[in-house]
């Protein structure tokens, strides 16, 4: 089993109290974050609660960010390091001619229509896998959710034995074949399994690793905290063709 206390090294210490508090006034700010090399993004699923806060927090570290959505006017983020591709991910050409040039894909790309099958989100994550083969990069950070596959048991019997099997199966099966088409694909891939999501300002510390429990029933992470965690395995590869359940 692999534990860790997420604190980045080319970061400010996340777990003191000046930076909690200024957290979240940095994310949505706008100023570049010094020290890393500058990157083009391409990130899928922009527009949503977690896709704009990983949006915000690359533009935060100086990279070139470009944003595939299908809704633009959702993104709400404005930037001269951000170009705005407006698509679909079930068109596959549409997602071919997004992904070349770019140095790194990120995807927050959820389930469509929640408690129901999406077979148009499982096929664009195809598209990509396909488009990233074909054109480059190899280089894919996606976020799934903890309670897909073997990591039910991380939850608890309340959430892994009740929730995600009975309620929650046809977002989890999703997933789940979404994750097989990644892990099958041969690309530099981490996906990351984070549990609840909350909307509060980042934290900055919380657990990272395999086989890792929860130590609540209903255990929550701030969106931010997950875009953060995101944005740094575009470069470290610790978690290098795994997925890593993030848990507070």
């Amino acid at each position: 089993m692999r534990l860790r206390l997420h604190k980045a090294a080319a970061r400010p210490d996340w777990s003191a109290g000046r930076f909690r508090r200024g957290a979240q006034a940095w994310l949505t700010s706008g100023a570049d974050w010094p020290g890393r090399p500058e990157m083009k993004l391409l990130i899928f699923g922009a527009s949503g609660a977690t896709g704009r806060a990983l949006v915000s927090a690359a533009l935060a570290e100086g990279h070139l960010v470009t944003a595939f959505v299908r809704t633009p006017r959702k993104l709400a983020i404005s930037h001269d390091r951000l170009s705005v591709i407006v698509g679909d991910v079930a068109d596959c050409k549409a997602v071919e001619g997004a992904i070349a040039g770019h140095d790194a894909v990120l995807s927050c790309l959820g389930v469509g229509v929640p408690l129901k099958h999406d077979a148009a989100v499982i096929a664009g994550i195809g598209f990509i896998v396909e488009a990233m083969q074909r054109s480059g990069p190899t280089r894919l950070i996606y976020q799934s959710f903890l309670g897909v596959r073997d990591s039910r048991r991380q939850l608890g019997p309340l959430l892994g034995g009740i929730v995600v099997p009975l309620v929650l199966r046809h977002e989890a099966a999703d997933h789940e074949a979404k994750e097989r088409l990644i892990a099958q694909s041969g690309l530099d891939w981490t996906i990351v399994r984070p549990p609840k999501l909350g909307n509060g300002p980042a934290i900055g510390r919380f657990r990272h690793g395999h086989g890792i429990r929860a130590r609540s029933l209903l255990p929550t992470l701030a969106r931010a905290d997950v875009a953060a965690f995101m944005l740094s395995q575009v470069s470290d590869k610790t978690y290098s063709r795994t997925a890593v359940a993030l848990l507070p």
